[in-house]
């Protein structure tokens, strides 16, 4: 005999996310339970602990419905899952959705866990990396699904700063537009420029085929990669002075690291061809961003800045008034593509683990470089 149940706690009146362009979070902590009992108490756990992300993200109802075709399921929204909650279900869990914080010890009380799929698409330092490869606990991250995103956006970017292109509405609705080659004097172009990527992950995977048809020479610095693989994918690998140095345009992808935080200083950031693009779209912190924004705004370089190491940032900081810098507010890969793509490559991978299949779409933890990141 079958019977399905199902438990509310707390408080379901919905709230504006300032973060997530108005989508609605629970006003409060909050979870919810679906169950079976009798026969049906073997199905696999799925524990769904997303925060930030909320219920339109990573939960619509047909992804609900096909995470309840696959096991129990065991939601909490609003904040990342409080101890007694995690604790209650630990013993049961097979599949993890969010980044909840597993020790050796939990995972010493989690012997059925097989996966922890990160949604919010990077890795933080509140998981043993280590201890779940040596018991073949899978752990994923979505930012594939967030990649051709941000890809679009640093191309689209990146064109309209080398063309000058950012306040050219605003000029024409004042009336003082120029015309032709006379608006057009401090305007470059993409095709045939010289191209750097400072990292090589799914961001460079993603953007590299975009930028292959403008015919640029693409160099690619990243210190985790090899030379021959960069060879291998069409790239030429380069140094790090190199990249800087000898760009029309470049593109720092690079996530954060222990070892990286701020390692694009003012000395580094000084040799950057004068009037190149440089475009952040990955994580501010691998820059000195106030020396980033101070060195644009007294014309070395054009910048296009989509992430800030405070945000929101704050209404009155002296970062609003840069110039030479097109600024957007994290908009690169957060919008309802991205999510679906999250939800597709979850429901891809949640299933072939269930069926004691490899994971195929997001992206396996390397235990040590995991371990090393450092982002928000």
């Amino acid at each position: 005999t079958r019977c399905a149940v199902a438990l509310h706690i707390g408080d379901d009146r919905g709230h504006a996310d300032p973060g997530d362009a108005g989508l609605c979070v629970p006003a409060e902590i909050h979870h919810h339970r679906h169950c079976l009992i009798g026969d049906e108490m073997t199905r696999p756990l799925i524990f769904m602990d997303p925060f930030p992300r909320n219920e339109a993200m990573v939960y619509t109802p047909d992804c609900a419905a096909a995470l309840a075709q696959m096991g129990e399921v065991v939601t909490h929204w609003g904040s990342r899952a409080p101890d007694d909650l995690v604790e209650e279900h630990l013993q049961q869990m097979t599949i993890i959705i969010g980044q909840t914080a597993m020790d050796r010890d939990r995972l010493d009380r989690a012997p059925n866990l097989r996966a922890i799929l990160n949604v919010k698409a990077n890795w933080e330092p509140n998981i043993d990396y280590e201890a779940c490869h040596a018991r073949g606990i899978h752990v994923l991250s979505a930012a594939p699904a967030m990649a051709p995103a941000v890809a679009e956006y640093c191309v689209a970017q990146a064109i309209i700063s080398l063309r000058s292109l950012g306040n050219a509405d605003a000029l024409f609705r004042a009336g003082t537009e120029s015309y032709g080659i006379a608006g057009n004097l401090q305007a470059k172009s993409l095709y045939g420029a010289d191209v750097a990527l400072i990292g090589y992950g799914n961001l460079g995977r993603a953007l590299a085929p975009l930028l292959h048809p403008f015919g640029v020479r693409l160099k690619v610095y990243d210190p985790w990669l090899s030379d021959g693989y960069l060879r291998s994918e069409g790239l030429e690998p380069t140094n790090l002075d190199d990249a800087v140095s000898q760009s029309d345009v470049l593109f720092l992808l690079a996530g954060v690291t222990t070892e990286n935080q701020g390692f694009l200083n003012r000395k580094r950031l000084s040799g950057i061809r004068r009037d190149a693009t440089v475009v952040l779209a990955s994580r501010a912190e691998i820059v000195d961003f106030d020396d980033f924004l101070s060195l644009a705004d007294s014309g070395a370089f054009r910048a296009v800045v989509d992430v800030f190491p405070e945000e929101p940032a704050p209404a009155d900081s002296p970062w609003r008034d840069a110039g030479n810098t097109l600024f957007s507010s994290h908009l690169a890969g957060g919008f309802e593509a991205s999510y679906a793509r999250i939800r597709e490559f979850m429901l891809d991978d949640i299933g072939q683990i269930l069926n004691g299949h490899p994971p195929l779409r997001m992206q396996q933890a390397n235990p040590k470089q995991a371990a090393a990141m450092r982002s928000r």
